[in-house]
């Protein structure tokens, strides 16, 4: 029987086939360099998305449309061969060393339930922007140096296969902010640890099209709802007049340094403000 992969790469997709190109252009060959597997679970069917797999050579495995993120994360563990299962977006772009710096350290630190590394945001449009914030799309930096974390992002986690044995599969009823982090919280709370690893690290893309205004400000908006229904879950979502603040600043700042990151963060507290109304009309 041939030895099990040194890792499983979980890539969830729906109907991304051009983010999924330079996904699996970059991560690929790190995959083979290694010895690691590619494992994509496509969301629904896609003509574009089976091409692109074949193209890449890997294996791909297809849900029911609409089954969601978690969904798709759960049906990769449970397809996996390995035992260290590295999940990563369809629009990041792995940089060289980002694979072998994950295995690397789950080796070296097998008291460590789950690693995660920096995630680098990087839009391809052309937003006019201040430069006194990062872009609004997720991002991780804990600095140059490894240590321990409380959390790392979806978009670039390995989790032992042991560990999602004993604590059980991601929450797929949860869409958006929060899917990745309840399981990391139970993982905390059974007393499992989470390594940040460095030079673990890959960009989190918006390409030419999505990095427009009018793809941005409704992703936002749909985010902040899903962000302030799990901040509820937690029991620390923010008072109105808290919100309210964090509405009128976003505001402020697009307007006085003329930022469209100010846009997008302003659409984001609209739509916890739009959730926070649906809390009060329960």
């Amino acid at each position: 029987m041939p030895d099990p992969p040194a890792a499983t790469v979980v890539i969830p997709t729906r109907h991304r086939a051009s983010y999924l190109e330079v996904a699996l252009s970059s991560i690929g060959p790190q995959a083979l360099a290694t010895g690691a597997e590619v494992l994509v679970v496509s969301d629904g069917s896609d003509p574009a998305t089976e091409a692109v797999v074949r193209r890449h050579r890997v294996r791909r495995l297809e849900l029911a449309a609409g089954a969601g993120l978690n969904a798709g994360r759960n049906a990769g563990a449970g397809a996996a061969r390995s035992e260290l299962i590295v999940f990563v977006d369809d629009d990041v772009e792995a940089l060289d060393g980002w694979l072998a710096a994950l295995l690397q350290a789950a080796a070296r630190h097998p008291e460590h339930d789950a690693f995660g590394g920096p995630i680098i945001p990087r839009l391809e449009g052309r937003l006019r922007a201040c430069g006194r914030e990062p872009a609004p799309i997720t991002a991780l930096d804990y600095g140059d140096a490894d240590r321990d974390a409380t959390v790392v992002w979806g978009a670039n986690i390995a989790i032992r296969a042991a560990a999602l044995t004993r604590l059980g599969p991601f929450d797929e009823s949860l869409r958006g902010r929060g899917d990745e982090e309840e399981w990391l919280l139970r993982l905390r709370a059974s007393g499992g640890r989470i390594r940040y690893v460095a030079d673990a690290r890959l960009l989190h893309r918006r390409d030419r099209d999505d990095s427009r205004l009018t793809r941005m400000v409704p992703a936002a908006y749909r985010l902040g709802q899903t962000a302030r229904r799990f901040d509820r879950r937690k029991g620390v979502a923010p008072p109105l007049r808290r919100e309210l603040r964090t509405l009128a600043g976003s505001a402020w700042h697009a307007g006085r340094r003329r930022c469209a990151y100010g846009v997008v963060f302003a659409a984001h507290t609209a739509g916890r403000l739009r959730e926070l109304s649906r809390e009060r009309r329960r």
